[in-house]
């Protein structure tokens, strides 16, 4: 029959492991690939740590700026300047393209809305900037009530 191995005649003793292994790491790499993706819709509240701060020379950055009664300023090295809304959607384009291929700092004051932040991220990336660097004070921000 078919089932007899060498001169002995007898039925094969021995169990073939190879595709129980390669299944089980076809598996292994599926529940690798998928389980990070099961914490989606999870809403969390992000932790706030110490971090490094970056090495660029003063007066060398372009910064884009909200304070806490919602003024938006444009800081280029020395100068400052005090735009509304509006007057940011125009002039951005026209600035990004003096500053191009340089990464743009945005500071907003702790109290403003994330919609705000996310304005100024929004018309940065249209205007064609490539990099938004968010910048924050140096060491771990208490809690607020």
């Amino acid at each position: 029959m078919g089932m007899s191995s060498g001169a002995s005649g007898g039925p094969m003793g021995e169990i073939n492991v190879t595709p129980l292994v390669d299944v089980m790491l076809v598996l292994l790499i599926i529940f690798m690939v998928t389980a990070p993706m099961m914490n989606a819709g999870v809403d969390i509240d992000l932790p706030r740590v110490d971090a490094p701060s970056t090495s660029t020379p003063p007066g060398k950055q372009f910064v884009l700026s909200i304070d806490k009664d919602l003024n938006y300023f444009i800081d280029q090295g020395e100068s400052h300047v005090k735009l509304t809304q509006s007057e940011i959607l125009e002039k951005l384009p026209t600035i990004a393209k003096q500053h191009e291929g340089e990464a743009v700092f945005l500071r907003a004051d702790g109290t403003v809305p994330y919609s705000e932040v996310a304005f100024l991220l929004a018309v940065a990336k249209k205007a064609g900037i490539p990099r938004v660097g968010l910048v924050f004070e140096p060491g771990v921000v208490e809690e607020t009530p």
